[in-house]
């Protein structure tokens, strides 16, 4: 949906000086909001929020494996991934 079309949907409620005080949006609208705000509440990436708890635990699980084996990166070349 187009901010456009959403704008035309929204509703103000105003005080009798004719301030906009509150905000009338159809819940449609509002459980899209809810869902794009989750992510930022939880601190995770949509990416992150989204991937299945087996596909995290199989991640920790190859991660722990490759430690052991010596599989490991020096902490200086994962910064650099991060800066480019």
């Amino acid at each position: 949906m187009k901010l456009s079309q959403i704008q035309k949907q929204i509703k103000y409620v105003t005080n009798a000086a004719g301030e906009k005080t509150e905000v009338l949006i159809p819940v449609e609208i509002w459980e899209t909001i809810k869902e794009l705000l989750q992510p930022i509440e939880s601190g995770l990436d949509p990416i992150d929020s989204n991937e299945p708890k087996a596909q995290i635990l199989a991640d920790l699980q190859e991660s722990i494996r490759q430690g052991r084996t010596g599989q490991t990166y020096p902490v200086s070349a994962l910064w650099d991934d991060m800066d480019s």
